[in-house]
Parts: C-alpha cells; sequence; structure tokens
C-alpha cells in the first residue's frame, strides 16, 4: 500500500479519483449481471477491511471503537458509506449513469455551500474557477452520456445525492477524532458498513446473494482491490485537503469513468462528452494551481460592467479589513458546531 503520509494533496485527489472512476464501469457490469446494489457495496467494505487489517492490527489500533471515535466510525460507515454506495448502484440502473454521474458532479458545490455555512476554510479565487470549470466540465460529460430515463420521483431521491455526499464530506472534518490514523478510521468504517449491509439483508429475507458475483469473478476482484486502495487514501485526503478538496474526485473520476468505458468496455461518447473531459482537465489543472498558492489576473478589459466588477472583485484595501471579522465570525460558528458534536 502506498505511503500516505508523503502523498500531497493533489496526489490524493488524482489517486481517489482515478480508482473511483474505475469503480463506475465496473458497478455497471455488475448491475447487468444481476448482482444487487447492496452486495456490490458490501465487496467494497470487505475488500477495504481484508487489505487493512495487517496494518490495523500491527499499529495495535483493533480494540473496539468507544466515545467520539465510535460516533464518528458509525456515521461514516452508516451514512457515508454504506448508504450512498447502495444509493449510487442502486440508481444507475433506474436514472442512467448519466443522471446518476450528474448529481454526483453536483457535490462539489454543496460541500463548498455547507464548509462555509459551518466556518471551514474555503478554496481561493483560483480554485473557486476550478470548480467551476471541473463542475461545468462532469456536467457535459454526464448529459453526453444520454439514456438518461426514470420516474420524477427516482430523480428526486437522486438529488439527495450531492447534499449527502456534502454532509458527509463536512462531517468528516469537523468531528475527526484527534490522533486517529486515516488507516483506523477507514478499517472500523468499513467494519460498520459491512455489519450494517448483512443485518438489512438478513432482514429482508433476501439473504447475502453472493453467488451472484460469480457472474462478474474478474469485474468482483477489480471492485475489491481499486477499493482497497481509495478508501485509505480518501480519508488521508479528508484529513489534509480538507472537504471541498476531497468533494473534487467526482471530477477526475467522471473523466476516468468516461475514458475507461470506452477503452474496455466498448461505449461510445460524442463531442460534448469529450469537451466536457477536456474542461474537466482545465479544472482539475486549475485546482492543482490553487494548492500552489498562485493568484489568477484578470484583465481590465473583463466584459462586465463597473459595477458587477466591483461588487465580484473586492479592492485590497476592503478586502484586508473585511477578513478579519468573516475569520472571526467562521471560527466562532465553527466552534459552537464543534461543541454540539462534543455534548453528543
Amino acid at each position: 500500500m502506498p505511503d500516505l503520509q508523503k502523498a500531497g494533496p493533489i496526489g490524493l485527489l488524482i489517486w481517489c479519483g482515478t480508482l473511483l472512476g474505475v469503480g463506475f464501469p465496473l458497478s455497471k457490469l455488475s448491475a447487468a449481471a444481476g448482482v444487487p446494489p447492496m452486495v456490490w457495496a458490501l465487496l467494497v467494505s470487505v475488500g477495504t477491511c481484508t487489505a487493512l487489517f495487517p496494518f490495523v492490527a500491527l499499529r495495535g489500533q483493533l480494540r473496539l471503537p468507544r466515545g467520539q471515535l465510535l460516533r464518528y466510525v458509525l456515521v461514516t460507515g452508516l451514512v457515508t458509506s454504506a448508504g450512498i454506495n447502495v444509493m449510487i448502484f442502486g440508481l444507475v440502473p433506474k436514472l442512467g449513469a448519466g443522471q446518476v454521474g450528474m448529481m454526483f458532479a453536483l457535490s462539489p458545490v454543496a460541500t463548498l455551500a455547507v464548509s462555509s455555512l459551518f466556518g471551514l476554510k474555503t478554496p481561493s479565487r483560483l480554485g473557486l474557477f476550478g470548480i467551476a470549470f471541473g463542475l461545468v466540465g462532469a456536467l457535459m460529460v454526464a448529459f453526453g452520456r444520454g439514456g438518461v430515463e426514470g420516474t420524477l420521483l427516482w430523480s428526486l431521491v437522486g438529488l439527495t445525492i450531492p447534499v449527502i455526499l456534502a454532509a458527509g464530506n463536512v462531517y468528516r472534518t469537523l468531528d475527526w477524532p484527534e490522533g486517529e490514523h486515516p488507516i483506523a478510521l477507514a478499517f472500523w468504517s468499513q467494519m460498520v458498513s459491512i455489519v450494517a449491509l448483512v443485518v438489512v439483508m438478513v432482514l429482508r429475507g433476501e439473504g447475502i446473494a453472493l453467488h451472484t458475483v460469480a457472474e462478474v469473478p474478474w469485474a468482483a476482484t477489480a471492485q475489491m482491490v481499486a477499493a482497497a486502495l481509495t478508501i485509505p487514501a480518501f480519508f488521508q485526503l479528508q484529513r489534509v485537503g480538507g472537504p471541498v478538496m476531497l468533494s473534487q474526485i467526482g471530477f477526475v473520476a467522471a473523466a476516468v469513468g468516461l475514458i475507461v468505458g470506452v477503452a474496455l468496455l466498448g461505449e461510445r461518447y460524442g463531442p460534448v462528452s469529450w469537451f466536457g473531459a477536456a474542461i474537466t482537465a482545465v479544472g482539475i489543472g486549475l485546482t492543482i494551481l490553487a494548492q500552489t498558492g498562485r493568484s489568477i489576473a484578470i484583465p481590465k478589459a473583463f466584459p462586465l460592467g463597473r459595477l458587477t466588477r466591483a461588487k465580484l472583485w473586492i479592492g485590497d484595501a476592503c478586502e484586508k479589513k473585511r477578513v478579519p471579522n468573516q475569520a472571526t465570525l467562521l471560527a466562532a460558528r465553527r466552534q459552537a458546531v464543534l461543541k454540539l458534536l462534543r455534548q453528543a
């Protein structure tokens, strides 16, 4: 397993997004073979825990979670792992990959809104441009796929995907247990996910239909390996990059999923999708520049009126006067949220 401690936010972003993008075509193959979404989600968690068990054991972190750690892995495992995976895998055959991909692509914008609400660090102006480009590109990829179908009810259910992803991204940052290693958090969260999925399948009387996995053995193996390599890096990116950076793995995944679908599954996409992939690449590039601390220069002949430009681009003097007050308010808001979480 790669040394996550040495990887920076950009490396982790590309790593997680690439592996996540590989998983989309694999889930499509599983659905076509009749593998239930819960069973496929179970494979993700089992693959992760199997790979991480030796590392957690060697670190002496096999003790059962308690207190804040227990709350953290319960929320993460139930809502942002098992729950969201079942939703995504289950909605693809009902709404089509294009519409589900579109919902997933909305998560960075939703995460930015929730992060600002709770007083977390938000991206620079250049980072915001990167998010905007990535969102436009991902939506073009999603719409270019076509095949969007389904009832209004399922479409409304799909709209909860970016909201849940955003809430999970922000929660994991706010309630991160102090001193805990990302690998331990990944392991115990996926253990919770395994227990929850098994219990639900048994209570529903369906049993654990593992025999369906035999229809796509190589895809199942690839999914387990991809999950084992993704989730520990996912938690490390959460810690070093923050929720907004983490949410942008969806942009990378959209482009990678398109390429893998064409290369391995024989899928065909129109010019809109490929143009969207190029725009997504520009967004990722802007995100990388933003992480280096560079700024973007806006030409004087910017095609907007004076009043609009004044509202969008505040002068340095005004910015210096306003930032301390804004930072104080955001810090106070964050402390209030943390206090509520500790009292829970």
